[in-house]
């Protein structure tokens, strides 16, 4: 498996207990839907290294404490700290062409309705208030926020994202 072919589910962030258990830090939108969780890839030394979850428990908003195979004391839980976890990009649903997924959309082109070609989206951010696109005009960083009816079409075969900005945003930065 490449993480070509991967999304990032999250990653172990801390030891639970003394025998071995571990805590998924899930950085997912709906972190229910990976409670059951059975199996994943651990990012270690670059490499894609499965796991099968033994068992897991939700410890509370966003955090499963899990009993990995092969996983049964604290200093094997402790050389997977801070590892990310991935599993294949199969597990998520197909969105039409007006919504995407944080991660698929990294690299694709912003063209803006009245604008043109604002440049390339090198991040999401999803931990303020306000979702924001990281776009880069050359050298130049323009943030645009994620607003109801910003994006007007999602083309994945072109890897581009089509946007319509509030009127005047991208004039503050361009």
């Amino acid at each position: 498996m490449k993480k070509t072919d991967c999304f990032q589910l999250g990653y172990i962030a801390k030891l639970h207990g003394y025998k071995g258990e571990v805590s998924l830090f899930l950085d997912v939108s709906d972190p229910d839907k990976y409670a059951g969780l059975e199996a994943f890839y651990l990012d270690i030394d670059e490499q894609l290294v499965p796991f099968m979850v033994l068992s897991a428990k939700q410890k509370g908003k966003g955090q499963i404490a899990l009993r990995l195979e092969g996983v049964d004391s604290e200093e094997a839980a402790t050389r997977l700290l801070k590892k990310a976890v991935y599993l294949p990009d199969s597990f998520l649903e197909s969105l039409d062409d007006k919504h995407f997924y944080d991660h698929e959309v990294i690299g694709f082109t912003v063209i803006d309705l009245n604008f043109g070609e604002v440049g390339e989206l090198k991040d999401v951010f999803d931990s303020t208030a306000t979702t924001l696109l990281q776009v880069f005009h050359g050298e130049k960083e323009v943030l645009i926020p994620l607003l109801p009816g910003l994006v007007q079409k999602v083309n994945r075969t072109d890897k581009q994202l089509l946007i319509e900005s509030p009127d005047g945003l991208l004039n503050l930065y361009l």
